[in-house]
């Protein structure tokens, strides 16, 4: 095996119970709302929420920054669930789509969802990361999305 797999884990508390949490990773209005980091809009082409389903995602920057993956303002994304354990555990296999080789490659990303006091935790692990995305980078912007993934299903209070 290669060197050290690239990738980041983020540990969230959320105060909101496991379905609600589990609900937000496949609906594609509540993806839309959550997993785009500040400073960014997100549109969602394609979003088929079962398991081997595709879904196809931009983000793109508010200002301009010339710093995008795909073109120069934006990053697009497409990938598939592989894997979907109904208020356990959400797999995802995605892929930048880019001229960019050091961007090239399939990320696998598993969301793990656990009880606990008041809530649910969340354990997001992002593995394989391309070798030109900075694992800090990656970790900040999905800290900036799973903060508003809390905000959602915690306002919902369901």
């Amino acid at each position: 095996m290669a060197a050290m797999a690239r990738s980041t884990r983020i540990h969230l508390h959320v105060n909101a119970p496991r379905a609600s949490v589990y609900r937000a990773f496949l609906d594609a209005r509540a993806v839309a709302t959550w997993m785009v980091p500040d400073g960014m809009s997100s549109h969602i082409h394609a979003f088929d929420a079962r398991e081997e389903g595709a879904f196809r995602i931009s983000l793109t920057y508010d200002a301009p920054t010339g710093t995008g993956k795909t073109t120069a303002q934006t990053d697009t994304f497409h990938g598939r669930f592989v894997k979907l354990v109904p208020n356990q555990q959400v797999v995802e296999v995605v892929e930048f789509e880019t001229a960019d080789p050091a961007m090239r490659g399939e990320m696998t990303i598993t969301i793990t969802l656990t009880d606990a006091v008041g809530g649910t935790d969340l354990l997001a692990v992002h593995d394989n990361l391309p070798p030109g995305l900075s694992p800090a980078d990656n970790e900040t912007g999905w800290r900036m999305s799973l903060a508003k993934l809390a905000a959602l299903v915690e306002a919902e209070g369901t």
